[in-house]
């Protein structure tokens, strides 16, 4: 199998892309999607219960009775809209082919695109994606990149009522927008609870593949709480086989009780278009997104300020944990609630609020989702004791290449690895905090032990075995006295973050 046969990538979809005059028409394919959905409106609600037969025992769920699944679609597409945006283009005068895709909207296209020179103003692009309506005065969830930077935006339902849409607020690190639209008694989906989603159970997707309106497809959840997939700084995707394709992005999933519990924004695809695997960001993480754009407009996220990352069974080890759950904290920001309340870096936050920390992730979303303001309560395992800490939630504010290279001796953990002193111009260029003290990985031979823990080129080693490095010479040293058959801890810089690796002897 040729290697891009093997390569699979998460992508998002822009729907149906064309540029006036030109008559260039295609679907836009668009790496990395993420949105999200839903508004919470009690006055309104589909919820089916199962009756009781004479035995006392429930009936089947609604899908498996007259109407099923056709009632579901009824209530739910009239509410599920395209919407339609223009955004300002140009195109260079000369050098490399045209490649709209990558032009306009960022999207992987011919990957030696020069620099554009002279520009002439082009027409506007034209671009379509799928939207929610979730509340009767006209509120619509879709994602950041079908709006942003648009001049004009039409909300078209699938009545063929068309209406302005307004900006009322972005989100670009959810890739969440909500807009508006001056309409009275609009069809709505109701909001649902995703936290009672269960991993078999049925789900309906709705939106616009292809331009192919209020197209509805059925599947069933296939996983909860995926994350790390680098599509977003806030993951937490319900994975699902119903059909996404190009043009869903921003739609409706809905439950068997046509309740919202997620917004269709990514696929993981050989071929751009449905393989079985698409994501969908829950209604539990969207509701508070949603909620602060519509009130002001904006997103006010609680902050910590720390840096954190994931045990492994090596890292467990050697923080004497008993388990792999929790969040390391690798660095901690000055100043921060962190700071201020003692937390150290090589703490590990096993507790928030009385509940369990299961990993980066989990904690992300617990701060992100407290009030500013409050104190809360958060316990650590600090050199294997337990220490319970108070910081009060404060609001989210928002390589170089170089000529000489020391490589270290032929065997041992770092056979290969090639360092030199951090200045400040490297430092500068790698994003590394002025503070920092160390030496800079400016190479790394593949396969090597190195390699295998994660070291990569550009990181900056600062400590190993909780021992200082400050130069080339105390890397030496330190490494010269490593123990055979004992793995070593090194704490490295990685641009604006940092982490702990775990380096086979």
């Amino acid at each position: 199998m040729e290697r891009n046969e093997k390569v699979a990538v998460f992508q998002k979809d822009f729907g149906h892309v064309w540029q006036k005059g030109l008559g260039l028409a295609g679907i836009g394919i668009l790496a990395g999607a993420l949105l999200f959905g839903g508004w919470n409106n009690p006055a309104q609600t589909f919820a089916h219960k199962a009756e009781a037969n004479q035995s006392g025992q429930a009936t089947d769920p609604p899908h498996f009775q007259k109407g099923g699944f056709a009632d579901i679609a009824k209530r739910v597409t009239p509410a599920v809209v395209n919407i339609t945006v223009s955004k300002q283009a140009a195109v260079p005068m000369s050098g490399g082919p045209f490649d709209p895709m990558k032009e306009f909207f960022g999207l992987p296209g011919n990957p030696g695109f020069p620099p554009r020179g002279n520009q002439r103003p082009m027409p506007d692009l034209q671009g379509a994606g799928s939207g929610v309506i979730v509340s009767s005065d006209g509120y619509v969830l879709t994602n950041n990149h079908v709006v942003e930077e648009a001049k004009q935006i039409t909300v078209t339902l699938p009545d063929k009522r068309e209406y302005p849409g307004t900006v009322v607020g972005l989100d670009p690190k959810t890739d969440l927008a909500v807009i508006k639209v001056e309409g009275t008694d609009l069809p709505f989906v109701p909001w649902g609870d995703s936290s009672d989603l269960q991993v078999g159970e049925y789900v309906l997707a709705v939106g616009n593949p292809f331009g192919l309106n209020s197209t509805v497809t059925l599947g069933i959840v296939s996983a909860l709480g995926r994350g790390g997939m680098g599509i977003t700084q806030y993951e937490d995707f319900i994975q699902t086989d119903a059909a996404i394709n190009p043009g869903n992005s921003g739609g409706a999933l809905v439950n068997v009780r046509g309740e919202l519990v997620g917004i269709n924004t990514a696929i993981f695809s050989r071929s751009g278009g449905y393989q079985g695997v698409g994501f969908a960001i829950p209604t539990k993480l969207a509701k508070p997104i949603y909620g602060s754009l519509v009130k002001t407009g904006s997103v006010v996220r609680g902050f910590l300020g720390v840096g954190i990352q994931g045990i492994t069974p090596d890292l467990a080890e050697s923080f004497q944990l008993d388990k792999t759950q929790g969040a390391l904290v690798t660095n901690v920001m000055p100043g921060s609630p962190a700071d201020q309340a003692g937390i150290q870096r090589g703490d590990v936050i096993i507790e928030y609020e009385g509940q369990a920390v299961e990993d980066p992730r989990g904690l992300q979303g617990q701060v992100m989702n407290t009030v500013v303001g409050n104190q809360i309560s958060l316990m650590v395992m600090r050199e294997g004791k337990k220490v319970t800490l108070s910081p009060v939630i404060r609001e989210q504010n928002e390589p170089t290449k170089v000529a000489r290279t020391n490589h270290i001796k032929k065997d041992g953990p770092f056979a290969g690895v090639a360092v030199q002193d951090l200045n400040s111009q490297m430092a500068q260029q790698l994003g590394i905090a002025e503070e920092v003290s160390g030496v800079v990985v400016m190479e790394v031979t593949p396969g090597s032990q190195a390699e295998r823990a994660g070291l990569a080129q550009g990181d900056v080693i600062s400590e190993i075995n909780r021992k200082p490095v400050h130069s080339e010479q105390d890397f030496v040293q330190v490494v010269s006295h490593l123990e055979k058959k004992k793995d070593a801890l090194i704490f490295v810089h990685r641009g604006k973050g940092a982490l702990y690796l775990t380096v086979k002897i």
